[in-house]
């Protein structure tokens, strides 16, 4: 089942097999290590080390804050150096998937090994182990969960395993927390789940006392961070507008108290296989989005939030919606796509026979079941859903350096194998996540290189990117009100048509003397289905449709997102 996905070979990161427990720094060479300090370094490596720091290859890329504030300057690089590796931009870049439940879940089953096995099988280089907070989970999940993470780092040295768990933020919808591993992991993250789990604390109602609180995890988070408990530590939220009770200034309160730790949400949620027409799947929405107003739900929020478009969360799918609206702020704000795997459409497991979970915290392995499990809405790690990640190696911390700077991007079904996505004026470029700083009146280029797909995925077709749109928008600068959920000046500025499947395309957009900051993002789509967005044609004339209850089957509308670049002329 994993045609199609050898890319995980040819991108080099074999060459960089550590130990992971360890992250063995002694593998990288001097220059990379930034343990070791300048005065360290022989003239020559202190000369790769600065080369490398201009490449923008060294350091966090985007600084947190506000990208206004005229953070990423070090990040500019020389057009023909950045072009010119065969890593994409100098980066590797590493597919993943944050979001993954076993059997330590209530209502998942897999033990951890046999996400691993699948995750790599798949093409994954990189995945977190998240299940859910609850009061049974807060006794006794985190340390029974780590010794199988630890195995499995060690069976599988070529996916690196986090350990984190899916949050229920008080006052919100879910998300996922996870941490460098280290000898702190499971003591950081129980008494994460203990403190400031919405579940655990009864704190799920949308009230002003809940909301502080799920700040005040965001800030012990990052203040294990600053004791040095852990070595980092990341927060994204988890299928956002799914229930529509992550109203739009919760989303902005996370961010602007640790934007180098509340760094971003799902552009697109898991449980994908949830919209596959009964008999043959669940006949659900996809991401089981089948939701409707709640009392706690934010009543800004218009009913066709509660679907997925194209398979993608509204937030992100609305040209000029939620998103947007942060980005226009100058605010960096990512998005990804993950399995939420707990339990695989036509796989044949169920739960072992005899398991006590309120007991032992867990479920008995999982055994053959006889049957197709068609009314499961899961695919592997993997299997469906990727997240594309800019790292500078093959470490824990490069993943976890290229999700804070924004360099990812996502697709479904493998629509495409490769995005190098970069905004060029003379000498200078920049990537996913960045900014690029020119005088007013500058000349700007978006230059964007696809690799087509590069197999057929699993369903066993080669997808073909019908066309690729370019989205752009001004930087208006701070919102006052924090529940600002549109910016008006962003819109699809140039459609690509594209038709291939496979080999590559190269394809370049002048945004011509730039004299005010601005934003692009690109989205492609295998062109099966669309419709004109929400906010009218002159905004996007050919976007997602709203996805089908019950018949919705995610092969038959691929898409891709990209993070996106800003340029700030001075």
């Amino acid at each position: 089942m994993s045609h199609g996905h050898s890319h995980r070979h040819d991108q080099g990161h074999h060459h960089h097999h550590h130990h992971h427990g360890s992250e063995d720094a002694s593998s990288l060479p001097p220059a990379l290590d930034m343990s070791v300090p300048d005065e360290e370094l022989t003239p020559g490596q202190l000369s790769r080390r600065s080369m490398l720091r201009r490449a923008g290859l060294l350091g966090a890329g985007l600084a947190a804050g506000n990208v206004l504030a005229g953070a990423g300057q070090a990040a500019a690089a020389p057009a023909s150096q950045v072009s010119a590796s065969g890593r994409s931009g100098g980066y590797l870049w590493l597919s993943g998937d944050h979001h993954i439940h076993t059997q330590f879940s209530s209502d998942a089953k897999y033990r951890v090994i046999d996400h691993v096995r699948q995750a790599n099988a798949h093409g994954l280089d990189w995945m977190v182990i998240t299940d859910h907070g609850s009061e049974t989970h807060a006794k006794i999940g985190v340390e029974k969960v780590n010794p199988d993470i630890v195995a499995a780092r060690d069976q599988i040295d070529d996916t690196l395993v986090f350990q984190g768990l899916e949050w229920n933020i008080p006052a919100a919808e879910h998300g996922t927390v996870f941490v460098h591993p280290g000898r702190n992991e499971v003591a950081v993250l129980k008494e994460f789940e203990n403190s400031f789990d919405g579940s655990v604390k009864k704190a799920s109602a949308s009230t002003p006392a809940n909301e502080a609180l799920a700040i005040a995890g965001v800030n012990f988070l990052a203040e294990q961070v600053q004791r040095r408990k852990v070595k980092d530590a990341l927060f994204l939220a988890n299928h956002p507008a799914r229930k529509g009770i992550d109203s739009p200034h919760e989303i902005r309160g996370w961010r602007d108290a640790q934007p180098t730790i509340a760094v971003g949400m799902e552009g697109a949620p898991g449980h994908q296989a949830a919209g596959i027409a009964a008999p043959k799947g669940p006949g659900s929405g996809r991401g089981f989005y089948d939701n409707s107003p709640s009392a706690d739900s934010f009543a800004g929020y218009p009913l066709e939030s509660y679907r997925t478009w194209g398979g993608f969360d509204w937030m992100t799918a609305t040209v000029g919606g939620l998103w947007d609206s942060l980005l226009a702020e100058g605010k960096p704000w990512w998005i990804t796509a993950n399995s939420d795997s707990h339990n695989v459409y036509a796989d044949t497991a169920v739960r072992g026979p005899g398991g006590d979970f309120n007991g032992n915290g867990r479920y008995e392995d999982p055994v053959y079941g006889g049957g197709l499990n068609l009314t499961d809405g899961d695919y592997w790690p993997g299997q469906y859903s990727r997240t594309h990640v800019g790292a500078a190696c093959f470490s824990y911390q490069a993943v976890m350096d290229g999700i804070r700077a924004g360099r990812v991007w996502v697709d479904h079904g493998g629509l495409i194998s490769g995005l190098n996505a970069q905004l060029r004026s003379g000498y200078s470029a920049v990537t996913l996540g960045d900014t690029l700083h020119v005088r007013k009146g500058s000349q700007v280029d978006l230059v964007v290189e696809i690799s087509l797909a590069n197999g057929p995925n699993w369903a066993q077709f080669v997808p073909s990117l019908a066309r690729v749109d370019v989205i752009q928008g001004d930087v208006t600068g701070p919102v006052a009100d924090k529940d600002a959920l549109s910016t008006p000046n962003t819109k699809v500025v140039k459609s690509f048509e594209v038709n291939k499947s496979t080999g590559g395309v190269r394809l370049t957009y002048s945004l011509g003397p730039v004299d005010k900051p601005v934003y692009v993002r690109l989205r492609g789509t295998d062109g099966k289905r669309g419709a004109v967005g929400l906010n009218g044609a002159a905004v996007d004339p050919a976007g997602p449709a709203m996805d089908v209850l019950g018949d919705a089957d995610p092969w038959k509308d691929l898409w891709f997102y990209s993070n996106p670049m800003w340029v700030l002329p001075a």
